[in-house]
Parts: structure tokens; C-alpha cells; sequence
């Protein structure tokens, strides 16, 4: 039997997931303000120029919401159907004050981020003065949050048709620590397992997967000519914070998380906390 259990594990260790690469459109884009039609003009030309990878102005649609279009969030969900759209914009508390503090998204875009499946821009608030100097210049860092728990290829797909030629894609992945920690501490309880052999072994393979995944990212791109340097970050740890390091010690110019879990109406654990407190840098919600 312990013969046949290790096949089986040599054969599961051999069986690794490798990215799904499949070219992204983006020519048709909502552009979601609160602000009054003359500053959302101004606004959008600076969307547009922090979008030029998508190509020349004229090469893909930008529409305006501005303060009059809509209201309640019902209204916003209605406005939004009414376009066939491969990307929405906005930013955070929207018709609300609260932008001037990091504690929600506010509920416009909270909804929209549950009720669609566009993927979803979250800009710095064009009000806040909280962007980060380099932010809404360029794409040329960007960084993707993976959650290997459920592999979403095209938070790597996205990233990619946002990340300038020649620019820097940063992978990450940090593996929770404190659920690492209990597990091991359950397996010190059972006397036929070796807990030390199994805190290294685990650890080991934990790490292995994203590892291996990245590289395959980085390899699937290459075989598509990208110029794209493709770098991994793979770690143990509390998650929000170690992510919010690796974050802020870059010039990120754009972060890509998953936005839901499945099964459930929330958003993804790890990324809502860091879209409500990550307020300097756009945030792609997918």
C-alpha cells in the first residue's frame, strides 16, 4: 500500500497547472464619475492617456458617466447594462464623502464589483490627493495578486494587455501562514506523522505551486514574443500584510486582484482589505 501511496504522489507532483494565455480585447470602456460634466471631461483625458496601451484614442471608446447620469446604485447598475462594455473605471465613494477616509469602497462600487463580470478599474479619487506621485502616468509595473486556491488565468491574461512592452510583471502569492501554522500545530498532535519532516515537506510544496505556475507563465509568454520581464514573488505569511509591503516598496503603477470568491456574495478575502486601504495606485477588480 505505501508503494501504491507513493506513486500516486510522485504522479500528482508531476501534474502542474500552467497558464491558459489567451489575447484580451479592451476597445470598449465606461468611464463612471460623480463629478460635473466639464471636470469629467478633464478627467477622462487623463484616463485615457494612463490607458494608452490600449492604443490611440481613436483606436477604442471611452464612455462618461458624470453626476447627473445616475444616483442610486440602481440607477448605476441599469446605466451599465445598457453598453457592451470590456472594462469599467471608476473610483472609490462615489456621490459620498467618505473617499477622504480608507475604510470602504462605498456602496456604488461595491455592488458593481459583486453584480458584473467586466472587470472593474479603481482609480485614485480625482479629489483625494492620496495618489502616489508615479500613479496614472504609465502601466510599466504591474503586479498580480493570485489566490492558487482557484487559479484565475486571466488575472495574468489582463495583466499582461495592460503592462507596457518592456515593462516589469511582478507575480505574487503569499501563503497564509497563521492557517500553515495550525495545520502543523493539528499534525504535532497525531503520534504516526513527524511533525518537523511535515512542516518542511508542506512548506515546501505550498511554495513549489505558484513557483511553478509563474514559470510557466513567464515561458508561455516568452513563446508569444512578450518583452514583458515576468518576476515572482512567492512567500509564507500574513497575507494583507506582506502583500501591502511588496506593494508599497515598488512603484506599482497597477495592481490585479480577483474581486469574488465563488459561492459566496463578498469579495475576495484577501483583496478587499487591500483595495479599501491600497488607495494610491489603480486597482484592476476581476
Amino acid at each position: 500500500m505505501a508503494n501504491v501511496d507513493q506513486f500516486e504522489s510522485i504522479f500528482r507532483s508531476s501534474v502542474k497547472e500552467r497558464l491558459q494565455y489567451r489575447e484580451i480585447s479592451l476597445s470598449s470602456v465606461l468611464l463612471i464619475t460623480d463629478l460635473p460634466p466639464e471636470e469629467a471631461l478633464v478627467f477622462k483625458k487623463e484616463v485615457q492617456q494612463f490607458l494608452s496601451i490600449l492604443g490611440p484614442e481613436d483606436s477604442w471608446d471611452c464612455f462618461l458617466l458624470t453626476a447627473g447620469d445616475f444616483t442610486t446604485t440602481e440607477d448605476l447598475l441599469e446605466r451599465v447594462d445598457g453598453y457592451a462594455l470590456d472594462l469599467i473605471c471608476s473610483y472609490r465613494n462615489l456621490h459620498s464623502g467618505a473617499w477622504r477616509f480608507p475604510h470602504s469602497l462605498g456602496e456604488h462600487l461595491d455592488v458593481l464589483i459583486q453584480k458584473t463580470t467586466i472587470p472593474v478599474l479603481i482609480l485614485p479619487h480625482p479629489k483625494a490627493g492620496y495618489a502616489a506621485d508615479h500613479a496614472m502616468q504609465d502601466t510599466r509595473e504591474v503586479m498580480v495578486v493570485t489566490d492558487m486556491v482557484a487559479i484565475n488565468h486571466d488575472l495574468i491574461n489582463y495583466a499582461v494587455r495592460l503592462t507596457q512592452p518592456g515593462g516589469t510583471l511582478f507575480l505574487s502569492h503569499v501563503e497564509n501562514k497563521y492557517i500553515f501554522d495550525r495545520y502543523i500545530d493539528a499534525i504535532g498532535k497525531i503520534e504516526a506523522l513527524d511533525t518537523e519532516v511535515a512542516r518542511t515537506r508542506l512548506a515546501q510544496q505550498l511554495l513549489k505551486e505558484p513557483e511553478d505556475y509563474f514559470l510557466s507563465c513567464a515561458d508561455i509568454l516568452k513563446e508569444q514574443n512578450s518583452t514583458l520581464d515576468v518576476r515572482s514573488m512567492v512567500s509564507l505569511g500574513n497575507g494583507v500584510v506582506e502583500y501591502r509591503r511588496q506593494i508599497e516598496s515598488r512603484q506599482l503603477d497597477l495592481l490585479v486582484m480577483h474581486a469574488n470568491d465563488e459561492g459566496q456574495q463578498a469579495m475576495n478575502s484577501v483583496a478587499y482589505p487591500l483595495a479599501v486601504e491600497l488607495r494610491q495606485v489603480p486597482l484592476l477588480m476581476i
